[in-house]
């Protein structure tokens, strides 16, 4: 796991790669490289800094030069050894033991046909010096990020996009749709980039520069394929070994030449995780987290420190406990620094503290149970939206009358929140609403009304654009299984433009790799030959994965509660960051550049004190985009303001 970074026929480019490799230096302390070569009537420049994971000699150094191809590459190759052998037997010859040399010679061999191939997580440019092409490649999944910045004939590229910025001299326009995107998720969707220039490169995908200054565009993997394909299978009768599948993706995701641990939440995805990993790597350790007492009694968060315990010990687990009690008035512009654009999950401080305390302890490489929700739809709103077509047989008068009962209900006392009436508030917002918009409504911050009262009117055809790409996205694919659509919609959109993105930024803030088994190929696509009905089965999401768990896990663990990564909002929201809230609202440069209206967030502000509504989310989420807007607009001295 690495930090890449380059310039294609770019003024300057020598300088400029060595000022975007340096930027990503937290991404590999352990090692950078540059490397020049003429491109046409310009020049290349590949830099890279490396996180030793496999191959710690230098062998393994990049960026790798051999026979005309120089390659520049950030992720792990969890089929490496399989290629290896192929590419041997067919008369390749290698110096060290890294998977950086073997996708080096699997592009040498194949070329682009090679990338359905890997199996694994992966950013990477290669160049050849005979065409004078480059080439920039992304995984299957967005696994792993890169950015580009074209200009005339010249292209920028980087793991980070604040490394872009900086390549610019801070002079890139802010894109305020991308900002409107971010108020409605809390993130910015995958399509979209917070810097007018900037993009990211699709997951899946591959762009070739040439040296004419043409530009091919190509896509190797197709998750609305993959999804067809699997009910495809699935009306053959085809179904996936779940437990298998999941196994042999942990043992895969285990190979390293530096320690491993993994995430223990205590819940389903990481137990699973963690019991499986203990079988092939016994004694492994494992990482989880806690909260202040008083801030868990506000927060009503239910105690998953015992369930962590409980197995760790049954399966010989060296589990190491982190107490979260951040002074959260510091971290959160560290935060947003690290996390690039504005993303309002305070989960990414978990993250972070997590890795950091790993690192500290000579970890290099942890393992996660992200994605397993996304795919086999084990959120709470996936439930809730099929709940919603029963609710909606309810006599319409009936349910009027309980809307506007729940209504008047409290979210919060003085001293705790009330989960159950934040959840039926929740619920009751989309519970009546057609299918993709109650899907989107039921995960997302504002309703289309409350989210235009909240910016700028010049911002509304903004906002239409915004809904409507939700909606095309929503609607792209054949599937006849709504929860499949869900699960599908998630993996598109809310897995690559949320969770893998804060887990990438997070971890490697702390110079940390996460990997991540469930957002595997192999696992992927057997979750899509499940049916809905066999994801959610009477109330119990994830029925398919709690099965599987069962060869493995007690019980108690595989049917307890729901758990929670995330912190407890409304406790910081209360004492720590209400000072800061009311600046922002009353001075902060959303409101003074009139992007946000000041009495719409006075409303909010004033209705989640009174716990009338939970607003703590939104909160939070206004002050990340603050302290991002502050950063992107100091560069040029002004704000950078650009409609849609």
């Amino acid at each position: 796991m690495c930090g890449i970074a380059g310039t294609y026929r770019w003024p300057d480019g020598k300088i400029v790669t060595d000022r975007l490799t340096e930027t990503l230096a937290h991404r590999g302390p352990d090692g950078a490289g540059r490397y020049g070569h003429p491109a046409g009537d310009g020049e290349v420049q590949l830099g890279h800094r490396r996180l030793s994971i496999i191959d710690l000699s230098e062998t393994g150094a990049q960026p790798m030069v051999s026979g005309g191809l120089a390659l520049t590459y950030n992720g792990e190759l969890y089929n490496a050894p399989e290629l290896r052998a192929e590419l041997e037997a067919a008369g390749a010859r290698f110096r060290g033991t890294s998977d950086t040399e073997v996708l080096l010679e699997a592009w040498r061999r194949w070329g682009t046909d090679c990338l359905p191939r890997l199996r694994g997580m992966f950013a990477f440019g290669v160049f050849d010096e005979r065409t004078g092409e480059l080439v920039l490649v992304r995984d299957q999944l967005g696994i792993k990020p890169l950015f580009l910045l074209r200009r005339g004939e010249g292209l920028a590229f980087a793991s980070e996009l604040k490394a872009l910025a900086g390549a610019t001299g801070g002079k890139l326009e802010v894109d305020h749709a991308a900002l409107v995107a971010s108020l409605l998720y809390y993130w910015v969707p995958d399509s979209r980039c917070a810097f007018r220039e900037a993009e990211k490169l699709p997951p899946g995908s591959w762009l070739k520069c040439r040296p004419d200054g043409s530009i091919e565009r190509g896509r190797f993997w197709n998750l609305k394929d993959v999804a067809a394909e699997g009910r495809a299978r699935a009306l053959a009768g085809e179904q996936p070994d779940l437990a298998a599948v999941v196994e042999e993706s942990t043992r895969r995701h285990l190979l390293s030449d530096v320690p491993v641990a993994t995430f223990l939440s205590g819940g389903l995805d990481s137990s699973y995780l963690t019991a499986l990993a203990a079988r092939h790597q016994p004694g492994i350790s494992a990482y989880t987290i806690g909260f202040r007492a008083e801030d868990a009694r506000f927060e009503a968060m239910p105690d998953d420190l015992r369930y962590a315990r409980q197995v760790a010990e049954r399966f010989g687990v060296d589990l190491h406990e982190i107490e979260i009690a951040p002074n959260v008035l510091d971290l959160l512009p560290q935060m947003t620094y690290h996390l690039d654009e504005p993303i309002g999950d305070p989960a990414a401080i978990n993250t972070f503290l997590i890795c950091t305390a790993a690192r500290e302890a000579g970890v290099k490489v942890m393992l996660s149970g992200m994605g397993a929700d996304e795919l086999f739809a084990g959120y709470r709103k996936h439930l809730a939206n099929l709940l919603a077509l029963r609710y909606q047989r309810v006599p319409r008068p009936l349910r009027r009358g309980v809307s506007a009962a729940v209504d008047r209900l409290p979210v919060a006392t003085s001293r705790r929140g009330l989960r159950s009436v934040r959840f039926a508030k929740r619920f009751l917002s989309f519970a009546d609403l057609p299918e993709e918009t109650a899907f989107r409504r039921s995960y997302t911050m504002y309703d289309q009304d409350e989210l235009l009262a909240l910016i700028d009117p010049d911002l509304a055809g903004t906002v239409d654009d915004v809904l409507t790409e939700h909606a095309d996205v929503y609607a792209d694919n054949e599937l006849d299984d709504f929860v499949n659509r869900m699960c599908l919609g998630d993996a598109r959109m809310f897995l690559p433009g949320l969770n893998l993105t804060y887990t990438d930024r997070s971890s490697m803030a702390a110079s940390t790799e996460v990997r991540v088994p469930y957002v595997d190929v192999e696992v992927v696509k057997a979750a899509f030959t499940v049916p809905g009905d066999r994801k959610i089965v009477g109330r119990q999401g994830k029925a398919v994965l709690k099965e599987a768990a069962t060869s493995i896990l007690p019980r108690e663990i595989v049917y307890r509660p729901k758990g929670l990564f995330s912190a407890p909002l409304r406790a910081w929201m209360s004492r720590d960051l209400a000072p800061l809230v009311r600046e922002v609202v009353n001075d902060g440069e959303l409101v003074r550049s009139g992007f946000l209206r000041r009495d719409a967030l006075k409303r909010m502000v004033a209705e989640d004190a009174a716990g009338q509504q939970d607003f703590s989310k939104h909160l939070w989420h206004v002050l990340t985009l603050e302290y991002w807007y502050r950063d992107a607009t100091s560069g040029s001295g002004q704000s950078t303001r650009q409609t849609a």
